[in-house]
């Protein structure tokens, strides 16, 4: 399937129905009196999280949501039935904004999570409705209220935990199908992942967390070169980077260095609070590298980048010292969670009652 992460969209939400002047005739009953009802309520139109989509392709081919109108009000104090509503299903991570100010409505950030998009138009009021002790006849009516029309933006970006980052065949891909369910496409070729993959590692009976493959980035990204920069979006809401760097390049022209380093770059003028994240260096490939030579490489590399942080030797083919990276990185996660759960404070010791 084709992966869109960005669509443009017109939704419209159902008009009111009209009021109805109307006058009771029966047999029998001389003074009838005013029954003219008010108008049904137009349907909105709502837009709901689902877990199970991960993409915005439906929006790319039906672009017009139209809610049902309400009808009209009738005669014999009947009221106007109200338009149905309709619910679009969008992935969860979807940003909805105004397209037209560039103002952001909505994130659908839970699963189930359901906003209103566009508010249907409240029906028109029925003579009845102006029915007084001093207007006993009243033929006032009134027209439903138009459904609001908006153009929106939709802009998805997933929802994961730890981001993989890396120049093309670093060994991303073959990494994230090590680690999780995931199965993308793995070949020799430069760019053989054309969009994002989630796999969702288990670590332990309900220890688990979410990783994400994008294109692999070269220099230039930020402003358009390659694939990468299309999917530099879906890492600004991961809570850790893990950096591969392939330590044993075929080309031996090739200096890994100078790409990891054109790689930070690049996070940098794209989004600097995207290169603000923690980001752990893994050399991955580890297996190609001879094992008398592999100290003195890993050595060199960390020191040419003046590196700091955490370091992993790896080999994403044959697994090696990814089950230590897993590990680290789940309780990394689980700290920045515990991190972010608001502290309960016993009510008795708030707003000084402690001093009572």
């Amino acid at each position: 399937m084709k992966f869109v992460d960005e669509a443009t969209i017109d939704v419209a939400a159902g008009d009111g129905g009209n009021g109805c002047a109307s006058f009771r005739h029966e047999k029998y009953k001389e003074f009838g009196g005013p029954d003219g009802g008010d108008g049904g309520r137009g349907g909105h139109v709502y837009a709901l999280a689902d877990a199970s989509l991960n993409t915005l392709v439906d929006f790319r081919y039906t672009r017009r949501f139209e809610a049902q109108r309400g009808e009209h009000g009738k005669g014999s104090d009947m009221f106007g039935v109200k338009g149905d509503d309709i619910i679009l299903k969008m992935p969860v991570g979807t940003i909805v904004a105004d397209d037209e100010t560039g103002e952001v409505l909505h994130e659908l950030l839970k699963p189930g999570e359901l906003v209103m998009l566009a508010k249907g138009g409240d029906g028109g009021f029925g003579n009845m409705h102006y029915k007084s002790s001093t207007n006993r006849a009243p033929r006032q009516k009134t027209p439903g209220w138009p459904g609001e029309r908006r153009t929106l933006r939709l802009e998805l970006k997933v929802l994961a935990d730890v981001g993989l980052l890396g120049m093309p065949n670093a060994g991303k891909s073959t990494l994230i199908a090590a680690i999780s369910n995931a199965r993308p496409k793995i070949a020799d070729y430069p760019f053989t992942t054309l969009y994002p993959n989630l796999g969702v590692v288990r670590v332990g009976p309900e220890k688990s967390f979410v990783v994400a493959d994008v294109p692999g980035l070269i220099e230039g990204a930020s402003e358009g070169a390659g694939l990468g920069h299309q999917f530099l979006r879906h890492l600004q809401r991961t809570r850790l980077l893990l950096h591969l760097v392939d330590a044993a390049p075929f080309d031996e022209s090739v200096d890994p260095v100078a790409q990891a380093k054109a790689i930070v770059g690049e996070l940098k003028k794209f989004d600097p609070e995207l290169h603000a994240k923690p980001r752990w260096l893994v050399l991955n490939k580890l297996d190609m590298v001879p094992a008398e030579e592999r100290e003195a490489r890993i050595k060199d590399i960390v020191r040419r980048l003046r590196y700091k942080g955490p370091v992993f030797e790896i080999s994403a083919l044959t697994r090696e010292g990814t089950e230590r990276l897993v590990q680290k990185v789940y309780e990394h996660i689980a700290q920045v969670h515990q991190a972010a759960q608001p502290v309960a404070v016993d009510p008795r010791f708030q707003n000084g009652a402690e001093g009572a």
